[in-house]
């Protein structure tokens, strides 16, 4: 159990190998976790039991899921059936599993949370080494929510300032498996893929998979996850 003295701070907790990382980083910096998923029509959602099971095995205080139905939009290959998964390698360019404005419904989410919270603290798992090339995972894309956020919030024009926090934005996937691994991380629990079937095997050729098996070769680490 964590103690209610430490400072509250909400995490988004997608369920897959970043986000756990990123709550077990919070944990260590003294935070008290309140984790946010959501259920935004994903074609993965064997993911949000993966949430369910890291926010249990890495301490946090509270676990919601938030429906956010962007299948009602689509545009993306993880929200509308019709259009495939890439199965063929990672390729220049924003590929089509890109979900139109994803972290920053999400990210708008946890500020609304956080601000009922008292929290000033938001942790987001976004990379921008080891990944597909998302528009909404760069720093800068971070730092203009940031300043949005303490714009457009009473706590942050009473001065109370708030702090996105995205500690693997720099790091390799390497990195990151090395980091979570140090702080207890269980990538057992972790589904990463953009196809995983209901029991949350993993289909191995998807981008996800492909850099997440990748991370784990390079960080010379046994990598747990389940295939199909």
């Amino acid at each position: 159990m964590t103690s209610p003295a430490l400072k509250p701070a909400v995490v988004l907790l997608s369920g897959g190998l970043d986000s756990a990382t990123c709550l077990a980083i919070a944990r260590e910096q003294g935070f008290r976790p309140h984790c946010l998923s959501f259920d935004y029509g994903q074609r993965h959602r064997a993911e949000l039991d993966a949430a369910g099971r890291v926010a249990r095995h890495l301490g946090a205080t509270e676990h919601r899921i938030v429906r956010v139905d962007l299948a009602q939009f689509g545009g993306s290959a993880l929200t509308d059936k019709t259009i495939e998964v890439p199965v063929d390698g990672v390729q220049p360019g924003i590929p089509v599993t890109y979900v139109p404005a994803r972290n920053t419904v999400m990210l708008s989410f946890a500020l609304a949370w956080a601000e009922v919270l008292g929290a000033y603290d938001i942790f987001v798992g976004v990379n921008a080494v080891d990944y597909s090339g998302y528009p909404d995972c760069r720093p800068e894309y971070i730092a203009a929510f940031e300043r949005m956020a303490n714009l457009a919030t009473k706590a942050g024009i009473e001065g109370r300032r708030l702090t996105v926090h995205a500690p693997l934005i720099a790091l390799t996937k390497a990195d990151i498996v090395r980091r979570g691994t140090e702080l207890g991380v269980d990538y057992g629990l972790t589904v990463s893929c953009y196809q995983a079937d209901d029991e949350g095997r993993a289909c191995g050729v998807c981008d996800s998979c492909r850099l997440r098996r990748d991370g784990f070769a390079a960080a010379t680490l046994a990598d747990p996850t389940r295939y199909q």
